[in-house]
Parts: C-alpha cells; sequence; structure tokens
C-alpha cells in the first residue's frame, strides 16, 4: 500500500452504538513509555491516517506521562467522528499501585477521565473486571455506571474481561456496545465462542493483546509457531501484520486496536488492514 492510499479505512467499519467507526484502531497504552512530542505526534498521525477510535484509560500512565492527557494534548479540540473508549472499575494510585473501585467510586474514575481527556463526556466506557471476579456478578459495579449513562456523562457501555454469563448479565440491565477481552491465534474455545456469539447479537468484539498473544505486556512470542513466520514472510509482511489480519478475519464486528509508540510500527498496524489471508492459511494459523 502506498503512502497516498494507506488509511485504516481499508479494514472496513462497525457501529458502535450510534457511532461508527473504523475497525482498525489504536491502544494507547504503551504511550506512557515514549517521549513526549514523539507521543504527540504518533497520536496525530493516526488521526491523519483515518484511526477514529482510541482505547484509553486513567490509570495508564508513568512516572512522566500519562495516556489521557496525551490524548488531550495531541487531538484536542477533537475532531468530529473520533470515538475514544476508556475503561473503569481498576485505578492505580501516584504510587502505581493497584486498587479495585467500589460501585459508588465510578463516578469519580468516570470525572477523572473527562479532565484528563477535557471532554464534557465520554464515549464510551467500557466496564473491566478483576480477574477475580472472572465467575462473579457484575450487576452492581454496570448498575452504577448505567447511572452515569442516563444521568449523561457516559455515551455507550461495554465490558472487559467477561464471559458469556457476565455479557449477558449486563445486557440485561442496560445495552452493551462492546466486549473488550484478550484474544488472538491460539484463544481458547469458549472465547471463540463468545466472539461468534457477540457477532450474532450486532455486538463488538475487540481484542486485547491480539499481536502479543501470550506474551501479553511483554510483547508478542513468535517463535516456534512456523507458520506464522512462514506466512508473514510469503506475505512480505511481519508476524505482527498477520496477526492483525488474522484478528480482522475473524468476523465483521472485530475491532483491532493495536498499541505502539514507534511511527513506523503504527503504518504497518494500519496497512495490516489490508493483507487478505487465504482460507488455507488462516487453518495453519488456527493449529497452535
Amino acid at each position: 500500500m502506498s503512502e497516498n492510499t494507506l488509511s485504516a479505512a481499508a479494514a472496513g467499519t462497525w457501529t458502535l452504538g450510534d457511532l461508527t467507526v473504523n475497525r482498525m484502531g489504536f491502544g494507547a497504552m504503551r504511550l506512557t513509555a515514549t517521549d513526549r512530542d514523539r507521543a504527540v505526534a504518533l497520536l496525530r498521525r493516526a488521526v491523519d491516517l483515518g484511526v477514529g477510535h482510541i482505547d484509553t484509560a486513567a490509570f495508564y500512565f508513568s512516572p512522566l506521562r500519562s495516556a489521557n492527557e496525551l490524548i488531550n494534548r495531541a487531538l484536542a479540540p477533537y475532531p468530529d467522528g473520533l470515538v475514544i473508549a476508556t475503561k473503569v472499575w481498576p485505578a492505580r494510585d501516584p504510587s502505581g499501585d493497584w486498587w479495585w473501585a467500589e460501585p459508588a467510586q465510578l463516578r469519580g474514575q468516570v470525572e477523572e477521565n473527562l479532565r484528563q481527556l477535557g471532554r464534557d463526556h465520554l464515549d464510551l466506557v467500557n466496564l473491566r473486571l478483576p480477574r477475580s471476579r472472572r465467575n462473579g456478578s457484575l450487576a452492581e459495579h454496570f448498575g452504577a455506571l448505567a447511572e452515569l449513562r442516563d444521568a449523561g456523562l457516559v455515551r455507550h457501555l461495554g465490558v472487559s474481561h467477561v464471559t458469556a454469563a457476565q455479557l449477558a448479565e449486563a445486557q440485561a440491565i442496560a445495552p452493551v456496545v462492546c466486549v473488550q477481552n484478550p484474544y488472538g491465534i491460539g484463544a481458547p474455545p469458549e472465547e471463540q465462542a463468545l466472539l461468534r456469539s457477540c457477532g450474532e447479537q450486532g455486538v463488538a468484539y475487540v481484542p486485547f493483546y491480539a499481536i502479543a498473544g501470550s506474551g501479553r505486556d511483554a510483547g508478542s512470542v513468535d517463535l516456534g509457531h512456523a507458520a506464522l513466520e512462514e506466512i508473514a514472510r510469503a506475505h512480505d509482511a511481519t508476524p505482527a501484520q498477520v496477526r492483525l489480519a488474522w484478528t480482522l478475519r475473524q468476523g465483521p464486528h472485530v475491532l483491532a486496536i493495536p498499541g505502539t509508540g514507534d511511527p513506523s510500527h503504527l503504518e504497518e498496524n494500519i496497512a495490516a488492514g489490508t493483507l487478505e489471508l487465504s482460507a488455507e492459511e488462516m487453518a495453519r494459523l488456527a493449529v497452535p
């Protein structure tokens, strides 16, 4: 894809409630480890290339930088059509230690995101469940978040790190426009089933760690996956691009939010939206 045609729009679009976004988005987590001016330039470049869905959180910060405040500095006043998604329930104090909010504390978390981003409302807020609640109820927290939606502080709601049962529990309280779960090549059968169910219900599925896979925060671990390496070479692509292309092929409701602090990687990620994998290649990648 040439410089003149490189665009996040190549991956197609999806609608989050009443908000249409290009399926290729951007995750802001890694920005806090990047030089400030470089991060600001990268965000502006992402939007120039058609990224209209940015995933962030107030707890994405380093001793020197906050992802939300970088987004504010780079992009405010925000262009029409830009959707910024954030998440609540987890939080970090100034020392970096983690804590988890009680339902009554979610309003404070929403207001902190509003302050950092310089917004009067949030486009999309995901309720991010702790691992300890993997089989527990989210009703009290999601109900509190739904009240903030009714109050006009939040436009749309999503859930993150949930099971199918928890998604159904949330949907009984208020509309859910997306599920944000860890997902990539080699995902377990129950997660594959949840992804398919979301598609049947018209709910966006937003994988995180789509590139990193089992590497999670440490990044991609591709050694030992011979098919991935071979397919990448056949397409003159990187393994990360193949992972993203595979992700987008999981369904038209699947949105990608790869994160990076490197401008060249940003362009490679967006270019992955045009990478076409054959049925045979998809089948090879499905084998561990």
